[in-house]
């Protein structure tokens, strides 16, 4: 289906289910971002493999046409403790081992990963690939009952990443930067700490998330610089009652124990 107009707005569904509930979906969503990143140079990147599609913790959020057969944009939230690490571990660990006691002291109370956002050319200009799938990274992620959430921000990211209520880690890498996925890009850590009441988000988008808390199978007129898209929210997470983030946070004990054990003995090595 070809992108569908309502009175000259694009009109697309947010859709969030868990990654092993949906491969098929999740593959449409591969290629999707493949395609962003070797439209800007990138050829691979670590959080781009394809093994969140069978990692338990992993959710996706989707935006696809209504008859979900074409894909427009997405972002994931990674739990930590599933089967692989958080990728801004897998993406920054090589450099800086700090990075998996970081994760490993908020995920003890439940923490994850925004990543993996992209956007499609055909809804480019409309937020999707910037604050839209951000707010409902976050309203979903209490569903998830995580506490914090980890991302590695681009630097025009960062602005937009600090108003949803995120803030910069210094404690790791060059002051909190890395240069990653390649040595001319910068990336930047951030936490947002404050999952459930969002106090560190600007009033607008606090109110927005907890909107979408509150009302998740909704349709919205959304506005970003003058430029209106419809979109029809679906976010709550289908199958909640397979999911449960204790045994989850069992897990991640052992998974940032080996972790470290690798890197020492890369050291040794």
């Amino acid at each position: 289906m070809a992108l569908l107009f309502n009175e000259g707005r694009p009109v697309v569904r947010l859709r969030a289910f868990r990654a092993i509930d949906d491969p098929k979906t999740c593959e449409r969503f591969i290629e999707g971002h493949a395609h962003v990143l070797t439209a800007i140079g990138v050829k691979k990147v670590t959080s781009s493999k394809n093994d969140w599609m069978y990692n338990p913790a992993s959710f996706v959020l989707i935006v696809e046409s209504l008859d979900g057969e074409k894909v427009y944009g997405g972002v994931r939230i990674h739990a930590a403790g599933g089967s692989e690490p958080l990728p801004i571990e897998q993406a920054t660990g090589a450099m800086d081992a700090r990075i998996y006691d970081l994760v490993y002291d908020y995920a003890l109370h439940g923490t994850g990963e925004g990543c993996g956002l992209w956007n499609s050319r055909e809804i480019a200009g409309y937020g999707i690939g910037s604050i839209f799938l951000t707010r409902a990274g976050a309203a979903i992620s209490t569903q998830i009952g995580i506490k914090s959430l980890f991302a590695l921000c681009a630097p025009y990211t960062v602005k937009l990443a600090e108003s949803v209520g995120y803030r910069i880690d210094t404690s790791v890498g060059n002051n909190g930067t890395f240069y990653y996925p390649k040595l001319d890009l910068l990336a930047t850590v951030m936490i947002m700490r404050n999952l459930d009441t969002l106090t560190e988000a600007d009033q607008e988008n606090k109110e927005a998330i907890f909107s979408l808390r509150n009302n998740s199978n909704i349709v919205r007129i959304e506005t970003l610089r003058n430029k209106e898209i419809e979109i029809h929210y679906q976010i709550d997470i289908p199958n909640l009652d397979r999911w449960d983030l204790d045994e989850v946070i069992k897990n991640l004990q052992h998974t940032s124990a080996d972790l470290k054990a690798d890197h020492r003995n890369l050291n040794i090595l």
